[in-house]
Order: structure tokens, then sequence, then C-alpha cells
């Protein structure tokens, strides 16, 4: 940001930002923002803070808030909003830990980050890993991108080897003939898998067998999946910024097509913005409660 006279073209744009080069040019035919300024071959090319801007945007987006709501207002209010939405940290991890682990990434030290993770599991044990370090890390991380201290490809590059350390550790237990059943995915638009990975990451150790379908599976297909594999759970995870209406419309035709003894869960930050229960559905905010939760479910329970 230290060249203010520096001009992006659209892909570099959506590369620092997230946000596709249809939705740049939606939001400029729509809310006139951004202004791109044209080049000699009519190409457009965005000031660096415009830039600055969309990424402000785009964090309070991943949030759950609307861009609508967000494109009138200054850099400087973005910013206070970004901070407000932070909030305070919950279960930090060490800080120590934590400030190595994100230097690293800063770094883009790939294989040094998948080291430390690597070594900390196995001090840890898969358990207290997810619970104790990458639950944390991940919201640290997530409160970074907030800031806009962390940019979208190490944001992913530090997803990516998180998740490659949880399935080398998921992958060390027997896959089959354990209990109850849980089948795991997300709806359509809910492309995270880090959820996913951290729930099956506690489920697998106390005997559960867990049976990924990978994200955005349709309502129809998870109902027919259940029945298939004869679930005794259906666990779907959400991130933040997932639609309100989208995830209760969507719970409730899952849980009217399911058989009544099969549970329904629902996890992840999404959760927290929900204002109300949903009748036939477990709502699990903290990623812990999916313990005790799966133990009632557990055959010698019923």
């Amino acid at each position: 940001m230290e060249h203010a006279n520096v001009l992006l073209n659209i892909s570099a744009v959506e590369r620092e930002t997230g946000l596709s080069k249809d939705v740049l040019r939606v939001w400029e035919r729509r809310y006139g923002f951004p202004e791109p300024i044209r080049d000699d071959n009519a190409e457009r090319q965005y000031p660096r803070e415009q830039v600055a801007k969309l990424r402000a945007i785009k964090r309070l987006m991943d949030a759950g808030l609307r861009p609508g709501k967000l494109i009138s207002q200054s850099l400087a209010e973005l910013n206070a909003l970004g901070e407000a939405r932070t909030g305070p940290r919950r279960e930090p991890a060490s800080p120590v830990l934590e400030r190595d682990l994100l230097a690293l990434l800063k770094n883009h030290n790939a294989h040094a980050l998948q080291h430390a993770l690597t070594n900390q599991l196995m001090r840890q044990g898969l358990q207290r890993f997810v619970l104790e370090t990458v639950a944390p890390l991940h919201r640290a991380v997530g409160d970074a991108w907030m800031r806009g201290d962390v940019e979208v490809f190490e944001e992913h590059l530090f997803t990516e080897q998180l998740q490659v350390a949880l399935r080398i550790a998921i992958n060390a237990f027997p896959r089959s003939g354990g209990s109850p059943r849980v089948l795991m995915t997300t709806f359509p638009g809910e492309h995270h898998c880090l959820g996913l990975l951290m729930v099956e990451a506690l489920l697998v150790p106390e005997g559960a067998q867990c049976i990924s379908l990978g994200t955005q599976t349709p309502i129809d297909d998870i109902h027919a999946a259940a029945l298939a594999h004869k679930a005794a759970i259906v666990a779907l995870s959400f991130s933040a910024a997932f639609p309100l209406r989208q995830a209760g419309d969507g719970l409730a035709a899952l849980r009217r097509s399911l058989p009544p003894q099969v549970a329904l869960w629902a996890g992840g930050e999404m959760t927290r913005r929900l204002r109300k229960s949903l009748p036939g559905v477990m709502l699990m905010p903290e990623l812990a409660e999916a313990l005790p939760a799966l133990k009632t479910r557990r055959p010698e329970a019923a």
C-alpha cells in the first residue's frame, strides 16, 4: 500500500481481495463503487485506496454483513466496524505459539508452518490440539484477516496446512466399524470444510464412524446419503458468512425429510447469530459441545 499511485488491474484486485471479477463489475453498476480508471485499452485499473476499501468490505462480508450496507461507508468507518466485530478473544492459544505460527505464516514458510503444527499435534493429542490450538488459532487468523493484517493467500495457506495436519491424524484411526455413524457435510453455498474436519477430529477418537461428503451437498442428497449409510447423526457446519434465512430454511427442510430417530446437528460461527432455536436441530456454537452430544447418541445411552 506504500505506492499510492500504483494501479491494479481487475485480476490483481480479485487476487488481493477475494472478490470475483463479476462481483466487482456488478458493484460498479449497482452501487457506483468501485470506480476504476480506464487505461488506453479501456481496461479497468483500480487505485490502491479503492482496493483497501474493497478488502475491508470483503472482511466484513465474511463476518456476515451485507455489501449494500457497507459500500457507502468510508475506509475508516469500515475498519472501526471490523475492530468492533472482532470482539473479545476467547480461549486464547499460547501467546508464544500463536506469535510464532503467525510469524511463519507472514514469512510464507509453509514447510516450517506444517512442521510446527504437526509437532504441536503430537504433543497435545488430536482432541486437545483441536480445542486448545486449532480453534483459537483459527480465530486469531480470522481476527488478523478482519483487521487487514493477513492477506487472502496467507489465510488460505494457513487453512490448507491445518487441513493437511488434521487429515493425516484422522486417517490414523480405524475408518470403519465405529458407532454411531455420523454423516458430515455443508449446504450448497458453504465451501468451508475446516469446521467439518475439526468436528471429525473430535469424534473419531471417541470411536464414532464419520462419513464425510465434503462441502456443498444438496438437501435431497443429504437425505439420501443419511438413509444409505444408516446414519444416526447428520452434522452440518456453517461459517460466519452463511445467510441466516438460508440456513434456517434448509435445516427445517432437512429435519422434515429425515427420520425422527436421526439427530441433526448444526455447528459453526453462523449458529451464534441465530436468535431462536430450531425444533429438532441441536445447535452447537461451541466446538466442544460435540463431545457430550455424542455420548447421548451412544447405543448404551439409548
